[in-house]
């Protein structure tokens, strides 16, 4: 029996050895060359792959554009209102003078009155820390004292009241300090 399992194999070597090197080794898929399809298909993802990139860079564009213009406006709604502030504290001190005529108080408060509401609809916000704890990012102190009435850290005085647009500050409050 072992011989005849030796026989089948030597059949087999011989069978191996005899065969034609001429012949065309068979083309596997990915050797053969793709066809017209395959290529259009390809290219057609290429392309589609480009415009999605393209689509999502100028949405990406868009949206930087669009934070920009409002960080821009934001800022120049700012400058604009801190060199007008200066004229409103004016107007402010104007109508916490003493006066006997009434007619110019009450012209003055019309003003007053009128420019805060301008202010308001700009989205304007006054910071009056009067009697809350010490924030340096609203406010800069400028003094301290000592006064038993008041608590650590607590604005006793306010200089010049501070502004704000949203999160923004267009100016900081200047205040006093008690017991820091």
């Amino acid at each position: 029996m072992a011989n005849d399992n030796e026989k089948d194999l030597e059949e087999v070597l011989e069978e191996d050895d005899n065969t034609d090197t001429d012949k065309p080794v068979e083309e596997t898929e990915n050797d053969a060359e793709p066809t017209a399809e395959e290529k259009l298909t390809k290219e057609l993802d290429e392309q589609k792959d480009k415009y999605m990139r393209l689509a999502a860079e100028y949405d990406n564009f868009r949206k930087r554009s669009a934070k920009e213009r409002l960080e821009i406006s934001a800022t120049t709604v700012g400058d604009t209102i801190a060199e007008i502030l200066p004229v409103f504290d004016n107007f402010e001190r104007a109508l916490n003078s003493e006066t006997t005529d009434e007619t110019y108080k009450s012209g003055v408060e019309m003003i007053f009155n009128q420019f805060g509401e301008a202010l308001k609809k700009l989205g304007v916000e006054i910071i009056d820390p009067l009697g809350e704890t010490f924030d340096p990012n609203i406010a800069n102190a400028v003094n301290q004292i000592e006064d038993d009435n008041l608590g650590e850290n607590e604005v006793a005085q306010v200089f010049q009241k501070g502004y704000k647009i949203g999160d923004k500050i267009i100016r900081y409050a200047m205040v006093v300090v008690a017991n820091p």
